[in-house]
């Protein structure tokens, strides 16, 4: 299976460049919607600088000015090809923002397949009076270009044809998937939160330092980075985010440590801050 010819991907921060940065390279065109003009010439600066950075390195299979030949930018949904075959978001872990996304989209591109790069949030919650047999999780890793996996996640009123489309297309990416039924924080978010969380609380205890936490994970249980660093880089005002969400849904075992909300107030938010459990 080939990837869809039309995509348009709602947000142009680290994910969403990473999301556009893939489909370019496996020979879609892209449309990159943001809010408003200032928005959009950042969200193409992210995407020209991953592939240049793809570039330099020799992994893309054209050169990254011609991939970005097909990329455009718009700055109202309503303006998206009204043929386009997929469309994700990658906008922040607010489901009203999610959902009044997709409400826009789904009067705009009738056929399109709609898909929610959440991390976390409950895919039928957000397709509750959408297009429910059009919406999925399609759950990107960062770096999107480097990172190997996609979590498909399905809700109850998804048809298998439409599963089997989207797994096709991530495969087509040269993704491994994953597909798991629509749950609180999904399979990777409630391992992967509940590693970091208990990380941070032996840090907050003394027990070991970061490095010695995070070299601890990688040369002990192959992680290919500790826990601590991976919550720079995704970054510990999401961290708390979906801990704060997994613990409504599904107890105290997933309340943030004190150090982790401390962080946050403090803004070392970590690798996009230059300053979270490591200097960057």
């Amino acid at each position: 299976m080939t990837v869809p010819g039309s995509v348009a991907v709602v947000g142009g921060g680290t994910m969403g460049a990473g999301i556009v940065h893939v489909f370019l390279a496996a020979g879609s065109s892209v449309v990159l919607a943001e809010a408003d003009a200032e928005r959009a010439a950042i969200g193409v600066g992210n995407v020209e600088a991953s592939l240049t950075k793809a570039q330099e390195r020799g992994k893309l299979n054209a050169p990254a000015a011609e991939l970005l030949s097909r990329l455009s930018t718009v700055e109202d949904l309503a303006a998206l090809p009204a043929d386009t075959a997929l469309v994700i978001e990658a906008v922040p872990e607010k489901i009203e923002l999610k959902r009044s996304i997709f409400e826009a989209v789904a009067r705009r591109c009738p056929e399109a397949v709609l898909a929610s790069n959440t991390s976390s949030l409950s895919i039928a919650e957000i397709a509750r009076g959408l297009p429910g047999e059009r919406l999925i999780g399609m759950h990107f890793f960062n770096p999107v270009p480097v990172q190997a996996l996609v979590e498909l996640v399905v809700h109850s009123g998804l048809p298998g044809e439409v599963v089997a489309t989207v797994r096709g297309w991530a495969e087509a990416l040269g993704k491994t998937v994953i597909e798991v039924r629509d749950s609180p924080g999904f399979a990777t978010s409630r391992l992967g939160v509940a590693v970091g969380l208990e990380a941070i609380r032996m840090l907050e205890e003394g027990v070991a330092s970061a490095d010695d936490i995070d070299t601890g994970m990688r040369l002990g249980y192959a992680w290919p980075m500790g826990p601590l660093r991976l919550t720079d880089l995704v970054g510990l005002d999401v961290r708390l985010s979906i801990a704060d969400h997994l613990a409504k849904q599904l107890g105290p075992r997933f309340e943030a440590p004190q150090l982790l909300r401390d962080k946050v107030a403090r803004g070392e938010l970590g690798r996009k801050t230059g300053q979270g459990f490591f200097s960057w």
